[in-house]
């Protein structure tokens, strides 16, 4: 279940967005301005971003280079809907740009685009001696190929994807066993446990106490 952050201060529009993508299957957490957001990303691992331009404390300009510390994608949703606010958007790195006024069947559309582009150029990943293969469904360490069971492959994927980033115990949950309360915590353990041990990453996936995991290469 793809999570996505939601920065837009007004409130209809939030609502109308946060309903919108939670009545299709997404899970989306809303923030009323820039520092929230901000916040947020420090805390939590999120799929996407839909930004808006002219927020309060901190400005969608600032928020997308801030951002990419994260490596996480940004549409921005703004009544800044001049070319030269769009080029500029885009230059700065958004993936996607729609003005406002809008209509919701678009977002959602341009939404799933992004997402599925996104899990397109993942589909072969390596961070340092680690090199994951989505298509052929391989991991090599080293060079020498571990076999892994499907969760601890998924589990594998995510924790690449989000390098360098915190990862909870219910985030990892909710994306590899697709279900939103965590019914047993030793469930997450005990597959990053056999992780460790098959893939010989006891360096690499470091536990961030009370709350979950990280992937860490320091090459």
């Amino acid at each position: 279940m793809d999570r996505i952050l939601l920065v837009e201060d007004n409130e209809s529009i939030n609502y109308l967005v946060k309903s919108s993508l939670e009545a299709v299957g997404y899970t989306c957490i809303p923030a009323a301005d820039g520092e929230v957001a901000a916040d947020l990303v420090e805390q939590e691992a999120f799929d996407l971003a839909i930004v808006d331009i002219m927020l309060p404390k901190i400005d969608g300009y600032e928020l997308i280079r801030y951002f990419q510390e994260f490596q996480l994608p940004v549409i921005f949703l703004t009544a800044k809907d001049s070319l030269q606010d769009k080029v500029k958007g885009l230059q700065l790195g958004a993936d996607d740009y729609i003005a406002k006024p809008f209509e919701i069947v678009e977002l959602l559309a341009r939404v799933e685009a992004v997402l599925r582009r996104l899990k397109g150029t993942r589909k072969h990943l390596i961070f340092g001696e680690i090199e994951l293969s989505a298509s052929a469904h391989t991991v090599f360490v080293k060079g020498e190929r571990i076999r892994l069971s499907p969760k601890e492959f998924n589990l594998l994927e995510i924790l690449m994807i989000n390098k360098n980033i915190a990862l909870s115990r219910e985030y990892l949950y909710q994306k590899i066993w697709g279900k939103e309360e965590l019914d047993d915590s030793r469930t997450v353990d005990l597959h990053v446990q056999r992780l460790r041990k098959k893939a010989h990453l006891e360096k690499y996936i470091v536990t961030i106490s009370k709350y979950g995991y990280r992937m860490e290469w320091d090459g």
